[in-house]
This record gives structure tokens, C-alpha cells and sequence, in this order.
């Protein structure tokens, strides 16, 4: 049973770290975008407006990818990691990776993710979701290298 309460502390210190990481990373990726993300989703129930409830279901899309995104890299960084500090400096780089990603991802399309989210391009958050997606898994396998 000792063996136990090691591993429980062990889980609850990580989840202690991991948790805090993944708001930071969901933090920065909403300081980078000029839209509020979760003003977009909460005004999306207004089924008159086709516009808001479009930017909502954009803005949810591109969230969530990001969300489940950072959360691939801080899972391969929990699994990974020897100790507490190896797993803030890999899961800090794996946020820091996505949001650079993010940039490029905006610069190389021919249209501006940011400016398209608000304007209900669904299509453009269902697109910026999966990259976001496939970009975890990535930077989660070169965490494991």
C-alpha cells in the first residue's frame, strides 16, 4: 500500500504541473488571436443571427484543436519526463512550438485565420483544428525522441 501513495503523489504533483502548463498554452493562444474566443462561442446560441452562430462554431473548432493540440505534447512530456522540471521545460517548448506554428500557419495561407474565425468561416476553424491537432501529435513524437 506504501507503493501506492507514492504513485498518487507522483500523479497529483504532475497533474499539479501539467494542468497550470495547459491553461498557460490555451492563455497564450488567446492573447495572440484579436478575438475573444469565448465571446464568440457564448453569443453563438442566438440562432437569428446565422453570423454569430457560424463564428461560434468556428471559434469552438479552432479552440478546441489548440486545446487537444496542447494537450498531445503535454502528455508525451508528462510520459517522457524523468522529473517535475523536465516536464515544464518540454511542455514550455511544446507550447512555445504551436504558437510559432500558429504564426507560420497564419503567414503561409492565403487568407488570414484570424480575420476569417469572426467572420463564421467554419471552414477555416475546422482546418486551423486539425492542423492544430496534427501538430501536437508531431511536436508529441519529437518529444519522445
Amino acid at each position: 500500500m506504501g507503493g501506492q501513495w507514492s504513485n498518487i503523489s507522483n500523479f497529483l504533483l504532475y497533474l499539479e504541473v501539467s494542468l497550470p502548463l495547459l491553461g498557460i498554452g490555451i492563455a497564450a493562444f488567446m492573447a495572440i488571436t484579436p478575438y475573444k474566443e469565448f465571446q464568440l462561442i457564448g453569443d453563438g446560441d442566438e440562432i437569428n443571427d446565422p453570423r454569430k452562430f457560424a463564428s461560434a462554431q468556428a471559434a469552438a473548432y479552432t479552440l478546441g484543436g489548440k486545446v487537444l493540440g496542447l494537450s498531445l505534447v503535454l502528455a508525451s512530456a508528462v510520459f517522457h519526463s524523468v522529473n517535475i522540471i523536465d516536464l515544464t521545460i518540454w511542455g514550455c517548448i511544446g507550447i512555445g512550438a504551436q504558437v510559432i506554428l500558429f504564426y507560420l500557419y497564419e503567414l503561409v495561407t492565403p487568407f488570414k485565420v484570424t480575420n476569417e474565425i469572426p467572420k463564421g468561416n467554419v471552414s477555416v476553424g475546422i482546418l486551423s483544428a486539425f492542423l492544430s491537432i496534427s501538430i501536437g501529435f508531431l511536436l508529441a513524437s519529437l518529444i519522445s525522441y
